[in-house]
């Protein structure tokens, strides 16, 4: 698989949910967290280490 498609991401994903927004720092920040079939939560910083490597 040289490339993802839409329609194997959702195959893959199982819930997204989004957090409530909070603007207590004065920038508005908004927690989004997506859950995988047969692999749960994986954390965004840990995907971000992979994409960056």
């Amino acid at each position: 698989m040289s490339e993802l498609t839409p329609y194997m991401a959702n195959e893959q994903i199982k819930a997204i949910y989004v957090g409530a927004p909070d603007k207590s720092s004065g920038k508005r920040r908004q927690n989004i967290y997506i859950q995988y079939d047969l692999i749960g939560f994986i954390p965004l910083d840990e995907l971000m280490k992979q994409e960056t490597a």
